[in-house]
């Protein structure tokens, strides 16, 4: 009996602090959208029973349960959520659009993935990325399966030059990288910087082929439209 009216006695006590502590909390602790902080306010019913002097044994403290009265102050909420800005490079498209339409075209091979390598280097150097791409396609014929030249030399546009790839005409790079970004450079220093920036005057200097021209633009809107 006598341990019940300790205990309710300080289960009184606790309930009479929870109501002093809500009350503060309402009148100072309020929500703040901009605030990064979160506070915690703790009650221990045993540090309550102690301080009101009651003289409660250890034996009867022991089967009191230790109650903790948690108040947070959720201040973490953002005022707004930030979208990043959309970055358009090519027609309305953003670098990463470019890149998927790319990919989307190059297939499952040895060239599978390298859009956003062929998009970015084509727009740092000021080339239009479909038309690379579209070249590529056509060299290579790495929409199904890459050409032995690719494969084996890792040459995407078909271009000449030294070292020769296994001793021939057609130049040999180190890596499929070098290759795409040797390439590019290929068009931009011996067409774009002649004023050379479309299908049909890039053409004749190009290929010999007349079909050329015409597989090109296929490609181009191949790309477009995936």
């Amino acid at each position: 009996m006598k341990k019940a009216k300790l205990l309710s006695g300080a289960l009184a006590m606790v309930g009479i602090m929870m109501i002093s502590i809500a009350l503060t909390l309402q009148s100072e602790d309020t929500l703040d959208t901009n605030s990064q902080k979160v506070t915690y306010h703790e009650i221990d019913i045993k540090s309550v029973a102690a301080s009101t002097n009651m003289l409660i044994q250890k034996e009867d403290t022991e089967s009191i349960p230790s109650l903790t009265l948690k108040e947070v102050k959720m201040e973490t909420v953002p005022a707004s959520i930030i979208v990043p800005p959309r970055i358009e490079v090519y027609e309305g498209l953003t670098l990463e659009e470019v890149a998927a339409k790319i990919d989307r075209n190059l297939g499952y091979g040895y060239m599978a993935g390298k859009g956003t390598l062929i998009a970015k280097t084509a727009l740092d150097s000021g080339v239009d990325p479909f038309i690379a791409a579209a070249i590529i396609l056509h060299e290579t014929g790495c929409s199904a399966n890459c050409s032995r030249l690719v494969i084996t030399c890792n040459n995407v546009g078909g271009q000449k030059g030294y070292p020769g790839c296994n001793g021939g005409a057609y130049k040999v790079f180190a890596s499929l990288d070098e290759g795409i970004i040797g390439f590019v450079a290929n068009l931009k220093r011996n067409y774009y910087d002649y004023g050379l920036t479309t299908i049909d005057a890039i053409a004749p200097k190009y290929a010999e082929s007349a079909e050329w021209p015409g597989m090109i633009h296929y490609y181009v809107n191949r790309l477009k439209n995936s």
